[in-house]
């Protein structure tokens, strides 16, 4: 299975914090582990804000993510026109194109948000 793994995911995974049932996912081998150009680009935002939540080099994340087997799936416009059809569930752009990136290419989002998960389509909510 295509798994895009949404960023707050990323962070944990490369802190060693992922919930158990995620780590099921990323563990598995026979699934392909994607992570979203969107997702650094919302790391080195937030970071730069000064979130405590974000407070990881984005620079190691990226070089991690390649690393440990990761595929970066760019932002197209075809995942941004996506977003036009996407109710209003979530108002955070960042999980709005990683949604609308798993429609378009028919992938899986692994998330952790409770918002995230109410959207329809290939979500997969895990328990943080």
């Amino acid at each position: 299975m295509k798994l895009l793994i949404d960023t707050h995911l990323l962070l944990w995974a490369a802190a060693d914090e992922l919930p158990a049932e995620a780590e099921r996912f990323i563990a598995n081998e026979s699934n392909l582990l994607l992570f979203s150009s969107a997702s650094i680009w919302e790391v080195v935002i937030k970071c730069g804000l000064g979130r405590s939540d974000f407070s990881v080099d984005p620079y190691a994340l990226y070089g991690g993510l390649l690393e440990n087997g990761y595929e970066e799936l760019c932002v197209a416009a075809k995942h941004a026109l996506t977003i036009h059809a996407l109710p209003p569930i979530h108002k955070d752009p960042f999980d709005r194109i990683l949604v609308s990136q798993a429609i378009s290419e028919g992938v899986h989002l692994l998330t952790s948000d409770n918002l995230v998960a109410q959207y329809r389509g290939p979500v997969i909510f895990v328990k943080n």
